[in-house]
């Protein structure tokens, strides 16, 4: 693939030929549909499709990217050696430059309608960091988590575009030492730092998805913020784990990074020992090499590195459909914190600030805990490209905003 776009400053920024993430924006009075990021350009697939430049698949004139992602990969890819033609060709420059829209000139919406959600636990140091905070006296990984993706399922219908809102919950908690659990805002609220990856093609129910099909399925990656109420999820947690402490919000990126951009990220993943059973052994290397960026208030206060993670998109795939539960087009799947093994990798206050024990030091002079009201968090993540290009996933960012009162009765 070139690198050479005609595009002005695509070559810079990460949003290059090599990327071509999809998303969905709208201006002021028109109908929301589907574009691909190019330097500072959104260009708008509708609008290429109206003019007969690429295949009218009655999709791109959707609020979303579902009708898009279900046609499957030979689609996918035709549609993306199109997009490379006709934005490296400058015999197709005078036709396309119309089609190209400001960046700052569209709201971004959330790219696709989640269908389901679910939440991976797949970083060591992560497991190993928490289970030494919460749990000191007791070996800190359980006994299963090296042998099977450990995950729960979220709420598909919290599922929020960056720069959505996030009103701090409520919820029940108990304080330590205290007998009985009170009702009130949470007072530990964090973020997660993560990396998801959404399904565009259905499996047949009753039948499990092999690794090896990861990318007959999956359309792409997005960043993800599973912002976590831990006195409420510490509390409600025992024993079928975490419900309202993380059912309020999750937020993601604006561009779906297809997979693949992502090819040349892929690198060997840590050794997994014990060998996982056979369902879980996945033949291609599906570590990515991502680095991510976590900014309280426009200041990074870590960066995880996601190469680090010790269960692999394939293997979540594999794990979540064995039992025979079918893929739908919109299913997310985050990856669960990214963490490393220093203290400036790890991907969450709790982490951070070993559950409020030790507080961090912005670069500012001002101190966490965990989040205030007020306080904007943003995750950014870049990533090797093709022909020694960066990519990037963009940012996810949210704001967090006080407590609301319930609805009247």
């Amino acid at each position: 693939m070139t690198t050479d776009s005609w595009v002005p400053g695509s070559a810079d920024g990460g949003f290059g030929i090599e990327n071509l993430p999809y998303g969905v924006f709208s201006r002021p009075g028109e109908l929301p549909r589907v574009g691909v990021a190019i330097g500072g350009f959104v260009l708008d697939l509708a609008a290429l499709s109206a003019a007969g430049l690429v295949d009218d698949r009655r999709c791109f004139a959707s609020g979303s990217l579902n009708a898009f992602m279900v046609a499957g990969r030979p689609v996918w890819e035709a549609n993306r050696a199109r997009l490379v033609e006709l934005l490296t060709d400058e015999g197709f420059r005078e036709q396309v430059q119309p089609c190209l829209i400001p960046v700052a000139d569209v709201s971004l919406l959330r790219p696709f309608e989640v269908a389901d959600y679910v939440d991976f636990f797949s970083s060591e140091h992560h497991a190993r960091n928490t289970g030494r905070i919460l749990r000191p006296r007791s070996e800190p990984l359980p006994s299963n988590w090296k042998r099977l993706p450990v995950a729960y399922h979220g709420r598909a219908g919290t599922v929020y575009p960056s720069g959505t809102p996030i009103i701090r919950p409520s919820g029940q908690r108990r304080t330590p030492g205290e007998p009985e659990p009170t009702y009130g805002p949470s007072t530990r609220l964090d973020f997660e730092a993560e990396v998801g990856f959404v399904a565009g093609v259905p499996s047949v129910p009753g039948r499990g998805v092999p690794a090896g099909a990861f990318r007959d399925h999956v359309f792409g990656f997005v960043l993800v913020n599973d912002w976590s109420a831990r006195d409420v999820q510490m509390w409600e947690s025992q024993p079928l784990g975490p419900f309202l402490g993380k059912s309020f919000a999750t937020s993601i990126s604006s561009w779906v990074v297809p997979v693949a951009a992502l090819e040349p990220a892929r690198v060997s993943p840590p050794v997994q020992d014990p060998e996982p059973l056979p369902y879980l052994r996945c033949a291609e290397p599906w570590g990515l090499d991502l680095h991510l960026e976590v900014l309280i208030n426009g200041q990074v206060v870590a960066r995880p590195r996601f190469a680090d993670m010790y269960w692999t998109s394939p293997q979540q795939l594999a794990h979540a459909t064995v039992n025979g539960a079918p893929l739908r087009t919109g299913d997310l799947f985050a990856s669960g914190t990214v963490s490393g093994p220093d203290r400036d990798q790890r991907g969450c206050l709790l982490e951070l600030t070993a559950n409020g024990d030790e507080p961090l030091e912005l670069p500012d002079g001002t101190k966490r805990t965990y989040l205030e009201d007020g306080d904007t968090v943003t995750l950014r993540a870049q990533a090797p490209g093709a022909k020694g290009s960066r990519i990037t996933l963009g940012e996810v960012t949210g704001t967090v905003y006080p407590a609301q009162p319930a609805e009247p009765v």
